[in-house]
This record gives structure tokens, C-alpha cells and sequence, in this order.
């Protein structure tokens, strides 16, 4: 029996993980669970799976993520939220060593230097987001010196053959539609501006020990291959299945072993999948190559990103600047940072505020 605490239990990640405990209830036991909102659906929650222990954040704020990550009952930490409130708590659960399962990207994006060292042995930390879970299962077992470049994988988004012009005229109601995956409203809009992926790249770098240059990402329309990784001696791995968070968390929870994830989860369908890759074009796609800068600078730089880029998204949605803009203002917040680089964890918590604060001053320039 694996006992967990899930942070994030309502959101559309954290939703995929309770399916998984949901269809194994002799092997998975949940012990705690908190969210940032949805206290309803926590609690709803916690009367189906018997759940003893529930921490809404509005209630608990951070003391109820550090009770999960250090309750001696607990042995394995589910952190499906996003934002950086998380991030303490990953510290804390590493230190104990807990095995943690992270879908939370600020986390590594902005404290990578300081979480990743905390790691204490092969597999205590397990990528949860699909694209990271498949690399981590591609990697596994291989030497990191032979590894050539790991590929992340994206749809492309909504907008993928959208024209520069056409680009400029996207509304927030456009944007909210994922062609492939249903999530939550700013990693929707990050996904449409392939920003997302630019920040999966950081991630990826730190995850994995890579150098930026041996990081990259591909388009690959049917969203059948989650990730890729090319050797030196020519051979390429890579992991495909249908597109359903399901998979990655079974693989989290119960690895080295191998469970269907649920009775709803979809075997592959080969017939149907048209494998294929594409470039990414960072004229159209801007945020690509402003996060392929970042990850080369390093430095203050994903902190002031994350930062940027929540400010600008949450602008775009209450309709202040326009779609095209996002990148522009996200870029322009770069430029104007002047911040050293972060010399403890919790300066570099602040840099992501920093960069909220920088781009909503800069956004008159970009105002509709």
C-alpha cells in the first residue's frame, strides 16, 4: 500500500491523480489533500476516498502544504498545483526524504538551483507533467554522457497554421480552446502561445542536468509522442500514448511497476496516429525563442519569465492587450531586468513578483 498527500487534488492534473487512486484503492492509500480553491470538490473528495485530513489553502495557506510534505504517515507527495506557493513544501518533502511526484513547473523554473541538489537518490523526484514523464522514462537506465539532445514535444496549440496577422486578432475565447488537452485557464493560454513549452524547456534543463543546447522541443500535431531523446550513436527513444494525464501519474505512483492507470483510460490506437514532427517557427511563436534565451542566461532570468508571463496572460484575459502582445511584453520585461543573480531561494521567490510588477508597468506600451 503506497500512502500519498496530493497538493493541487482539485486542479486538472491533480484531478487525473485522484482517477488513478479512485481505480486503485488496494494499492493507494490518500491521506491528505489540499487545494488552492474548489473547498467543495475537496471536500467531496475527501468523503469518496476517506480522506482524514484536508487542507484548503484559503484556510491552511502554507502550513497546510508542509503538514502533507512532512506527515510521518506520508511516504509519497503528489504536488499538482502551480504558482510557487508549493515551493517550501518540495523542499521540506525532499529533505525528509519523501518520494515526490511534481507537476508544478514554477518549481524547478525558479528554484532549480536550490531544489534539484535536495534529490537524494535516482527516482525520488518524478516528473509528473507528460511531456517531462517521458523523458524521465527514456532516460532512465542510459548514461547521461551518451544523451545528444532530449526533444519535448507540443501540439502546437489552436494556432498552429495561424498567420502572424491572424495571430494578432485571437480573442480570449479563441485561446481557451486546447485542441488536445482540458486544463486550467493560464497554462491553456501558454499552450496557445507555446510559452508553456518555452518554460518546459528551463524546466527540462534543470530536471534533467542538461546543458541548454541539449534541450529542445518539437511539434508533433496528434500529441501521440509526449517526448524524445536522441543518443550519440544515432538511436532515438522516444515514448508515446494517448494523451491522458492518467498515464504519467500511474507511472509516478507506481513505478518501477506498471498499472493500467483506470477502466476509462484508452489503450493506443496506432491506426489512427499519423506521427510526425515539426519545427517550431519563433517568428510566429515568439515565446520559444525568448525562453531559448533564458535558458542561456540563466541567472535572475526564469524567475523575471514566470513573473512576466503570469502578469501578461492575466492582462490578455481581462482584455488589456492583445494575444501577439504576451511575448512583446514578456520580452520587454526581460530587457528592462536588472536584477543580480538570486543568492538564496527566497530572492528568487521575489523576482517572480518582480516580474509581475515590472510587466504590469510596462504594459501600457502594449495597452489596446
Amino acid at each position: 500500500m503506497i500512502n500519498i498527500g496530493v497538493i493541487g487534488a482539485t486542479g486538472s492534473v491533480g484531478s487525473s491523480v485522484m482517477s488513478v487512486c479512485k481505480a486503485w484503492p488496494d494499492k493507494i492509500c490518500v491521506k491528505a489533500i489540499a487545494s488552492n480553491k474548489n473547498s467543495d470538490k475537496l471536500s467531496d473528495l475527501a468523503k469518496e476516498l476517506n480522506v482524514s485530513k484536508i487542507y484548503p489553502y484559503e484556510k491552511f495557506g502554507d502550513n497546510g502544504l508542509e503538514n502533507i510534505a512532512l506527515d510521518p504517515e506520508i511516504e509519497h507527495v503528489v504536488f499538482a498545483s502551480s504558482g510557487t506557493a508549493a515551493i517550501k513544501a518540495l523542499c521540506s518533502a525532499l529533505k525528509a526524504g519523501k518520494t515526490v511526484s511534481l507537476a508544478n513547473k514554477e518549481s524547478i523554473v525558479v528554484a532549480g538551483k536550490w531544489v534539484m541538489p535536495l534529490v537524494k537518490h535516482q527516482d525520488q523526484l518524478r516528473p509528473l507533467d507528460s511531456e517531462h514523464n517521458a523523458i524521465w522514462q527514456c532516460l532512465h537506465g542510459e548514461d547521461k554522457a551518451f544523451i545528444r539532445k532530449i526533444y519535448l514535444t507540443a501540439s502546437g496549440g489552436p494556432f498552429r497554421k495561424f498567420t502572424q496577422e491572424e495571430l494578432k486578432n485571437v480573442t480570449p475565447e479563441m485561446a481557451l480552446h486546447h485542441p488536445v488537452w482540458n486544463m486550467g485557464a493560464k497554462i491553456t493560454i501558454d499552450s496557445a502561445t507555446l510559452m508553456n513549452k518555452g518554460i518546459e524547456l528551463i524546466e527540462a534543463m534543470y530536471l534533467f542536468g542538461l546543458e541548454a543546447e541539449k534541450v529542445d522541443a518539437l511539434i508533433s500535431p496528434g500529441s501521440f509522442v509526449h517526448g524524445l531523446a536522441e543518443f550519440e550513436d544515432g538511436s532515438v527513444k522516444m515514448l508515446a500514448a494517448e494523451p491522458d494525464m492518467k498515464l504519467p501519474a500511474a507511472s509516478c505512483i507506481f513505478w518501477p511497476e506498471r498499472f493500467f492507470p483506470s477502466p476509462d483510460f484508452k489503450r493506443p490506437q496506432f491506426s489512427i496516429h499519423d506521427i510526425r514532427f515539426e519545427e517550431i517557427d519563433t517568428t510566429r511563436f515568439p515565446a520559444m525563442r525568448i525562453a531559448r534565451e533564458v535558458m542561456r542566461l540563466k541567472g535572475a532570468y526564469p524567475a523575471v519569465l514566470v513573473g512576466a508571463d503570469e502578469a501578461a496572460v492575466n492582462l490578455f484575459l481581462e482584455g488589456k492587450i492583445g494575444f501577439a502582445d504576451i511575448s512583446g511584453l514578456v520580452e520587454e520585461t526581460l530587457s528592462s531586468c536588472n536584477l543580480c543573480e538570486p543568492a538564496s531561494l527566497d530572492d528568487a521567490i521575489s523576482y517572480v513578483g518582480e516580474g509581475r510588477r515590472q510587466a504590469v508597468k510596462l504594459s501600457e506600451k502594449f495597452a489596446l
